[in-house]
């Protein structure tokens, strides 16, 4: 089977003033402080997540 693909997504932007959901998205994908990183599997969740925060972080295919 297969192993899913998994994605490096870093926060670049601050999250002050921005909209109080897009901070607690921030925060469920495990993200803190700016350059702060983590390693997720690409699931529709999670891309739907990061879609929503899409101009506060960046993605990496690993």
């Amino acid at each position: 089977m297969a192993e899913p693909k998994k994605i490096k997504i870093t926060l670049v932007r601050s999250v002050a003033r921005t909209l109080p959901a897009q901070r607690r998205t921030v925060k469920a994908l495990g993200l803190g402080k700016i350059s702060s990183s983590v390693v997720h599997e690409a699931t529709a969740p999670i891309l739907g997540m990061v879609n929503v925060v899409s101009h506060l972080v960046k993605v990496e295919e690993l």
